[in-house]
């Protein structure tokens, strides 16, 4: 492979010479590829979140100098998320065939889920969910529904550590896409969505591993507070699956992976390959 150098590019105010508070970091984004000819991208993880939606082709080919005519010219829209959540993934739920909208007109839509990112611990700032964005009219990018873990199921701020959301899956393997997300919620474990109708998403299944002696207080921890405040808690921090439909999960206090597997009414959602 011959990787080529095509461009820097940053959302408009990260460029050299532009004025005031530039917006946070790009942390990491989707692209759908040629045939659709978008990038999602999220800005921000528990503060001043953007999600900005880019055009594949006019960002790979278009004008490269780095102004912000050029900087703006493949971005098709952009939403600011209130100042205190973020935008650490912006996962696209497209061609969306919602049941309630079967004989209406316009009843495929298409949707961002927005998962913000819990950075403090012990729920040492606002509260950190999903958030399901319809993006059908790309340019009028709204929030149609949002979700979360109640804290008061687990007392999970509690607990210590980080409690909140923080990553989806990102493998768009048909056995769990547009039906079935999960999403890492760190002390609250791994959580399991029935998204197939956005406006009203339902959680349908969770895992909350048990610490162990590897487990040790979480780093970001130590590097704020001393180690005798930092409590030692789960710290569920990324989840990938597979086209088996196994579920991976890691702890970022080194309780190490869980392969997991769905069952019960949860695994009837997917659409398991036959054997």
């Amino acid at each position: 492979a011959k990787p080529v150098f095509i461009r820097d590019y940053g959302i408009d105010g990260q460029q050299p010479g532009a004025t005031g508070q530039p917006p946070f970091e790009l942390h990491g984004m989707i692209s759908m590829g040629p045939q659709k000819n978008r990038i999602y991208m999220g800005h921000g993880n528990n503060k001043f979140g953007i999600l900005q939606i880019v055009d594949r082709e006019k960002l790979l080919n278009g004008p490269k100098e780095v102004t912000r005519e050029n900087l703006n010219y493949p971005q098709v829209s952009r939403l600011d998320f209130p100042t205190n959540s973020g935008a650490h993934t912006v996962l696209p739920l497209l061609d969306m065939e919602i049941e309630h909208f079967k004989k209406s007109q316009n009843s495929k839509r298409d949707f961002i889920v927005a998962v913000n990112e819990s950075i403090n611990d012990e729920c040492r700032e606002a509260n950190q969910q999903v958030w399901f964005i319809d993006i059908s009219q790309e340019t009028r990018p709204f929030g149609v529904a949002n979700w979360t873990v109640k804290e008061a199921s687990g007392k999970f701020c509690d607990r210590g550590e980080r409690f909140g959301a923080h990553a989806p899956q990102e493998n768009m393997t048909p056995i769990f896409h547009k039906k079935i997300l999960f999403v890492t919620w760190f002390s609250a474990g791994l959580r399991a969505l029935d998204v197939r109708n956005p406006y009203e998403p339902k959680e349908i299944a969770y895992y909350i591993p048990a610490i162990t002696a590897d487990t040790k207080a979480d780093p970001t921890c130590l590097r704020r507070r001393s180690a005798a405040t930092c409590k030692i808690a789960i710290q569920t921090n990324n989840v990938e699956v597979d086209d088996r439909g196994y579920i991976y999960i890691v702890d970022r206090a080194d309780t190490g992976l869980h392969i997991l597997d769905l069952t019960g009414s949860a695994r009837e959602l997917a659409s398991y390959p036959q054997k």
